[in-house]
């Protein structure tokens, strides 16, 4: 009997059952059990099981350690209805593959689909190859805090999804299959007892290795080279008379240890230590595919023979070697490749132990790789031999593969990107032109006069910090240009290659960047990327972006790095600012313009997408969100963010982190399609109806959040005042410590809605906007749904709206709203609930639905399966937020509410499988 998703769920849910009776008692698993299923019958509308419910979760709540249990046991639940979600998708992954083996047909979003609609569009195999040679994507990890679940949790949930895997073997005897179940109880049981909420904020590089290395070494050190062998096999299946060159365009970036936009905690020490935990983590896999490679290429002399050139090579590196070493080599006289490999393993041992040395102390050891290249070459050698002596399949195999990884990870393993405050350059130049007499009010010139000034010294070349003389902030943003040009040195050009400048709002703030690098000794060496976040700031970034390309000194720059420019683009505090409608036409619209004006100048520029795992943060699947953008803004070549609990859902399997690359792969392929073109209407008629309608959808957006009464709504019909304390990320969640939702981070804005079911980010003010042009006339409402048919751009906001508010809970949220003061929760419910109801009407209408979320059955099913489980945390967390201010209360019990209240976030991330 197959397996299946509820099968999983029994087992599992029956195994935590277990545990609590054995860790808790039989009177904690009956309370559990009891407000289970009140719960589930006060969703189906019994008035009698709603007050028992309630009468039960405030009587809970004055047990601090019964809540505990109980939040703890729901948690878990969740951890394995998920855990069960994902072995049920990779489930149907296979079963979908297999049925279309059978049937001679094309998985959907998938590598080969893109290929062969290329082909149908006529486009020819050398067309193809040339989109390969631009082609770039780059998914980018960040440590933003929106990952709740510990790393420890992580692994044990990890290491059960192996074993259901297991258990779905078909030739299992009972003996084994019993083991199996034991072995997944006992990890059950080491869930229960381990703590669900960090007791300290994470370090940066604790970041390092637990959002960011783990996911190379748990999965894609071994997907990405699939990613590209399945590329390689469709492309000689396709075009079959075409001798294929794939370039290595698929390379994974970084922010973990390079961000230091609002975290004083990322210094140049920090993000030296990263680039070095970088380089021993790749240094460590090649270790491990050299010994694959020395097990695999057992070819003797006795056979077959090899090159004069490798034998020339070992002979030539037995010098560096000791005694007992070479007494090692040399016992494999007879197989050459076993005994350089031999020797590569250790160089590259002695290549790790250089870098565990701090730059500023290191020492290059004599027979230590000191670079990439040279450690590719050696390969190369072994290659060359071999299919010059027949072994090009044992060289198209594993060797192949580690060549591929070469290409990709080099020494550095993921580029790290530094990003910065536009401020902090400001601040730094303007002290270092002051001290030499240069510009003395630099601080209070216009745009117009920094520009002039700054052109003038890039121009100059005259050095400008020698010394670290200056003010310790400007002193740490000189170390960290030095420090760039030591890490390009050391690890390679990739290592560190792109700088991000926050809050991007003139020209001035890229030439200021510029000038420090030139100083640095980087001219010609690192991409300077504008990042436009507000509203204001992307209907201004074509304009600045025109300025920059026509400034001298800059253009002097672009030509030396190929005439290539990165933008990035922000999804979250354009959100924010603008809330979802707006911002998603204003992000549509400046890459539009943005691309205009990149071709104006001939330039090649790749846009970065700073999206977030939620609808309020540029959330969504992303191979729908790149088919959505405007074609000629992505052209083959993409940065896009990968952010917290994102990471983990993506990379967490391996079977669901290649079918993510495929389809990301599928639609960068897909949008160079000749044949994909968007309808007339999208550049004249529909852009004007869409900015119309996003006006007043920003007006209805702007008239909440600039209410007196908002702010203190918001910090007490959300749990928003315990999130920064759930220790998620080492960065506050505040730029700046005030009371302010301005200075209040996009991530803790959207969680804190989440929490409480709201979701306000990723709908309120749409309603409004469809309204202020179709409302009352009939007529109107075909022109949205012909928008929705032919313009994928519009197909996939209403999309993404129609799942905002289908998570959307208002009955929950009211219970939120309850721990507002009477006068301002009764206007801002009112507000809430009407722009919902409205939005709701409209989003249904577009898309020709009945019912909420019947374009996705199997999230309307997730959703409502869900939901009775959700309850009583989202009831506990109101109760105890309720009861945390109680004046009442001692130091001690406000202290065990407190850590409630974090469990109870834990735990409500899980159910919503969603965080920020």
């Amino acid at each position: 009997m197959k397996n299946n998703i509820s099968g999983d769920i029994r087992l599992l849910a029956g195994l935590l059952g277990d545990v609590i009776r054995d860790q808790e008692g039989e009177a904690h698993y009956a309370l559990e059990e009891q407000i289970r299923q009140l719960s589930k019958a006060a969703r189906q509308g019994e008035s009698q099981a709603e007050t028992e419910l309630t009468r039960i979760i405030q009587s809970v709540t004055k047990d601090i350690d019964a809540t505990k249990t109980v939040l703890k046991a729901f948690t878990i639940y969740f951890y394995l209805v998920n855990l069960a979600e994902v072995r049920q998708r990779v489930r149907v992954l296979r079963e979908r593959t297999r049925a279309s083996e059978q049937a001679g047909e094309t998985v959907n979003e998938t590598i080969r689909q893109a290929v062969e609609r290329l082909k149908a569009s006529g486009v020819a195999a050398e067309d193809l190859q040339q989109l390969f040679s631009q082609m770039f994507v780059s998914p980018v990890f960040t440590a933003h805090p929106t990952e709740s679940q510990r790393r420890t949790f992580l692994v044990i949930l990890q290491s059960m999804d192996r074993l259901l895997k297991e258990l779905d073997r078909g030739d299992l005897l009972e003996a084994e299959r019993k083991k199996l179940v034991h072995t997944l109880r006992r990890k059950i049981l080491l869930l229960w007892q381990s703590d669900e909420t960090r007791d300290r904020k994470p370090t940066v590089m604790d970041e390092v290795r637990n959002n960011g290395l783990y996911y190379f070494e748990s999965t894609l050190f071994e997907v990405i080279p699939e990613i590209y062998e399945q590329l390689e096999l469709v492309l000689k299946t396709i075009y079959p008379d075409y001798d294929w060159r794939v370039p290595s365009f698929l390379k994974y970036g970084s922010w973990i240890g390079g961000d230091r936009d609002g975290n004083p905690f990322v210094t140049s020490d920090v993000t030296e230590e990263a680039l070095r935990a970088h380089k021993e983590a790749i240094l460590q896999r090649y270790n491990i595919e050299i010994d694959r490679l020395y097990n695999e290429l057992s070819p003797s002399l006795n056979r077959v023979h090899v090159s004069d050139e490798l034998q020339e090579s070992i002979a030539y590196d037995k010098r560096y070697v000791t005694p007992e070493e070479l007494a090692l080599i040399d016992r494999f006289e007879r197989e050459p490749y076993r005994q350089k490999l031999l020797i590569m393993f250790r160089r590259l041992r002695t290549t790790r132990g250089d870098n565990e040395v701090p730059w500023q102390n290191r020492v290059v050891s004599e027979r230590a790789y000191t670079s990439v290249a040279e450690f590719r070459d050696d390969l190369l050698m072994i290659d060359r031999s071999l299919r010059a002596n027949q072994g090009e399949q044992l060289a198209a195999d594993g060797l192949a593969r580690l060549l591929r990884m070469i290409d990709v990870f080099g020494f550095h393993l993921a580029s790290l990107d530094i990003r910065q405050h536009a401020s902090q350059h400001r601040n730094a130049v303007s002290e270092i032109l002051q001290r030499f007499g240069i510009a003395s009010d630099y601080a209070i010139m216009d745009d117009a006069q920094r520009v002039s000034v700054l052109s003038r010294e890039i121009e100059s070349l005259r050095p400008l910090t020698a010394k670290l003389a200056f003010s310790e902030s400007t002193n740490e943003t000189v170390r960290l240009m030095r420090l760039i040009r030591t890490a390009q040195e050391i690890n390679g050009p990739d290592s560190v290659s792109t700088y991000i400048v926050s809050m991007t709002t003139s020209v001035a703030n890229i030439l200021e960047v510029l000038l420090l690098s030139r100083d640095a000794g980087l001219s010609g060496r690192l991409d300077i990327v504008p990042l436009f976040e507000t509203i204001d700031d992307l209907i201004a970034a074509p304009d600045i972006m025109r300025q920059l390309y026509q400034t001298p000194a800059y253009r002097k720059h672009l030509d030396a790095r190929g005439g290539r420019q990165q933008i990035m683009i922000g999804y979250s505090d354009s959100n924010k600012d603008g809330g979802f409608l707006r911002a998603n036409w204003m992000l549509y619209s400046a890459q539009r313009n943005l691309s205009a004006v990149a071709s104006e100048f001939g330039i090649q520029h790749t846009l970065f997408h700073g999206r977030g795992g939620s609808l309020g943060r540029g959330g969504g699947p992303a191979n729908r969100a790149i088919l959505a953008q405007p074609p000629e803004s992505v052209q083959g070549r993409i940065k896009i963010t990968e952010q917290g609990e994102v990471i983990s859902a993506r990379y967490g399997n391996r079977r669901i982190a290649k079918r993510h690359l495929e389809q990301l792969t599928h639609a960068i392929l897909t949008s160079a399609d000749p044949a994909r073109q968007e309808p007339p209407r999208a550049f004249d008629e529909w852009p004007k109806l869409m900015e119309m309608i996003s006006q007043a959808a920003y007006q209805k957006y702007r008239s909440l959040v600039e209410r007196p009464d908002f702010l203190a709504f918001f910090e007490h019909a959300t749990p928003i005042r315990f999130i920064d304390e759930l220790n998620l990320g080492s960065r506050p969640a505040r730029r700046k410590q005030t009371a302010s939702i301005a200075d209040l981070r996009a991530i803790p804005w959207v969680f804190a809605w989440t929490q409480s079911r709201f979701y306000l980010p990723s709908w309120y003010g749409a309603g409004s906007g469809f309204e202020s042009w179709a409302s009352g006339q009939p007529d109107r409402i075909d022109t949205f749904r012909m928008m929705y048919a032919e313009w994928p751009f519009f197909r996939t906001t209403i999309d993404n709206i129609h799942l905002g508010i289908g998570k959307v809970d208002m009955n929950v949220a009211a219970m939120y709203s309850n721990l507002v003061g009477a006068d301002s929760r009764d206007e801002i419910m009112k507000l809430l609930i009407d722009e919902f109801e409205k939005t709701k009407q409209w989003v249904l209408a577009i898309s020709k639905q009945e019912a909420v979320l019947g374009t996705e059955p199997w999230l309307q099913e997730s959703v409502n399966k869900r939901n009775p489980y959700v309850d009583p945390l989202n009831r506990l967390q109101v109760e105890l937020c309720r009861r945390v201010f109680d004046n009442q209360l001692s130091d001690e019990a406000r202290a065990g509410i407190f850590q409630a209240l974090l469990l109870s976030v834990n735990g409500i991330a899980a159910g919503l499988r969603n965080v920020g």
